[in-house]
């Protein structure tokens, strides 16, 4: 299957002042416009097939800085959560709420007031990305690269997803402003090829083109490689 890169948007002034930007249309700022322009550096080697995005406006400024030649396609899946009345609000007054401690220990319960639960937010991106990622191996073949450019809770929800784990621990991830992180899908598993990467360099990520190998020494796409393996470059 495809490659996927999911790339969280860069730094917001909501981020910065330490608010709850949910769905509200905050832009990134001066720290924000750097990191998406210093993930472009990064990207623009890689032979995307797509790049898909949050319909939000710091999702799609991140991507008019880092691939200005690209036209992202919106994928609503991709969307932050709703957190309903809880948008706007500072996150050192949340932390007092009564539902803060379920956000933070058992998520897969929580619902926002007057919003979304993270249950529901977590299916719609699954989904959503396991929709695009079949649609693109389908027709880009197996080796292609794509991106999605999402939210940090709707990354470590997929993130989790892909590890197997539930939703209750998908707060141990962490996806910072401006990450990449690739997850390759089989037929039988997810694989979590890199995770919040924000520095290293990516072209390992692109797969190398298939050989022909005999049908009996060739192991399953889904297999794990025994040992570790030797790499990308291996």
């Amino acid at each position: 299957m495809a490659t996927l890169l999911l790339l969280r948007h860069g730094r917001t002034t909501a981020n910065a002042d330490g608010g709850l930007a949910g769905r509200q249309p905050v832009e990134l700022d001066d720290t924000g416009r750097a990191q998406a322009e210093a993930v472009g550096r990064r990207l623009r080697g890689l032979p995307l097939a797509a790049v898909v995005t949050s319909p939000l406006i710091r999702c799609r400024q991140t991507l008019e800085l880092a691939l200005p030649q690209t036209t992202p396609l919106v994928e609503d899946g991709l969307i932050e959560c709703g957190y309903g009345a809880w948008e706007g609000q500072p996150l050192k007054k949340l932390a007092k709420e009564k539902l803060w401690p379920v956000v933070q220990q058992h998520p897969s319960a929580a619902v926002f007031p007057d919003g979304e639960s993270m249950a529901q937010m977590s299916a719609r991106a699954v989904a959503a990305v396991r929709a695009w990622d079949a649609r693109i191996t389908a027709e880009h073949g197996p080796e292609a690269v794509w991106l999605a450019c999402s939210h940090g809770d709707v990354i470590k929800a997929i993130v989790a997803d892909a590890l197997g784990v539930h939703l209750d621990l998908f707060q141990r991830i962490v996806a910072d402003p401006a990450s990449v992180t690739a997850i390759r899908y089989t037929p039988l598993r997810p694989f979590l090829v890199r995770l919040n990467d924000t520095g290293g360099d990516l072209a390992s990520l692109v797969p190398p083109p298939a050989r022909r190998r005999r049908r009996a020494t060739r192991p399953a796409d889904s297999d794990a490689a025994v040992g570790g393996g030797a790499g990308a470059t291996g």
